[in-house]
């Protein structure tokens, strides 16, 4: 099973890339009149940097700021970004964002939604189309099956999978297949299962979706074999200590672009359609509910595979704590976690 013990050895490894620049620069914050957007390259850092230019740009005008892009697929690296303020606000995925909020010095301000108006999407097992393989198949653990899971931080490539698929199976992935391959990137296990070099690996509705939009052949090549439960929308993030003017600035920026009638707010929706995102809402840390629950069921399905009744008591605590926290957000907004 995954650990967070593994979560937070890639984070110290990470962490001593970021930091190994000159001293004094890992937390020199950057001036009020200049901010460094992260965006998450779930394709290539190419592709993202000619789908995000336009939107930067448009944020640049409204917002009278300096963009400075910074594109990365490692969850990890911008968390750390972020934290040692290398960056100022970026896109995250839920499971990058909640480690954002809680090591990062961040707060969630807005999230995205689909431009189907659609709230949420979902985590997919996906095999070579013309693959037989079946889930039954691949649940059978045997040993004879590459398998590649996205970055540990991964919402949908890691979280996920491991805790609607395989923990409550009691299946260890490492155990469980041939060969596992992890941190790679959904475009990354998209384009290896699609030419044979992987069996079964995670990917998103998102991703597969954007690759058919933009052009790509990848996900005509493969099939989906199991969905998860619907999850979040991705969390806009800044530093929860930027200027107030900077944060105002953001804010009005999101919470309009693409909104309207006119033939500017058109072209804006067409930039954010590319990587398949219909516009942005208001959010809070309230937004990363569901993925908190999610971990803390990995938790306590870690805790009862270990077997000290202390462990399992206490992770069940945590468990049924933040699923009344879901509730009760649920009760008083009348609308599911996963649309918050």
């Amino acid at each position: 099973m995954i650990t967070r013990r593994r979560v937070a050895a890639l984070a110290g490894s990470t962490l001593a890339l970021v930091g190994c620049g000159k001293t004094g620069h890992a937390t020199q914050s950057v001036p009020v009149g200049e901010v460094h957007f992260s965006v998450l390259s779930t394709e290539s850092t190419q592709a993202m940097s000619r789908y995000w230019q336009p939107i930067l740009e448009d944020m640049r005008k409204q917002t009278g700021l300096k963009i400075t892009p910074y594109y990365s697929n490692n969850y990890t690296l911008l968390v750390e970004a972020l934290r040692f303020k290398k960056t100022d606000a970026g896109w995250f995925s839920n499971q990058s964002g909640l480690e954002a909020v809680r090591r990062g010095g961040g707060e969630v301000f807005a999230r995205t939604f689909s431009p189907s108006g659609i709230d949420g999407y979902t985590s997919v097992l996906i095999v070579n189309a013309k693959n037989p393989l079946t889930l039954d198949k691949v649940l059978k653990c045997n040993k004879t099956l590459s398998f590649g899971l996205g970055d540990v931080l991964s919402t949908s490539g890691t979280l996920a999978p491991m805790t609607y698929l395989f923990a409550p199976r009691d299946i260890r992935p490492m155990d469980c297949f041939k060969q596992v391959r992890s941190g790679s990137s959904h475009q990354a296990n998209l384009v290896a299962v699609a030419n044979g070099q992987l069996d079964v690996a995670t990917n998103n509705s998102t991703s597969l979706m954007l690759d058919k939009q933009n052009g790509g052949h990848e996900a005509d090549r493969v099939r989906v074999i199991w969905r998860s439960p619907v999850l979040p929308e991705d969390p806009i993030i800044w530093r929860r200590d930027l200027d107030p003017r900077v944060k105002e600035k953001l804010r009005q920026f999101f919470l309009t672009y693409g909104q309207g009638d006119s033939p500017e707010a058109a072209r804006a929706r067409g930039y954010m359609a590319k990587v398949h995102v219909g516009g942005f809402k208001p959010a809070d840390d309230n937004h990363l509910l569901p993925v908190r629950e999610m971990e803390a069921t990995e938790h306590w399905l870690q805790a009862k595979d270990g077997g000290d009744p202390k462990r399992i008591a206490e992770a069940k605590a945590a468990l049924d704590g933040i699923h009344a926290q879901r509730v009760a957000l649920e009760a008083r907004t009348r609308a599911p976690a996963a649309a918050q």
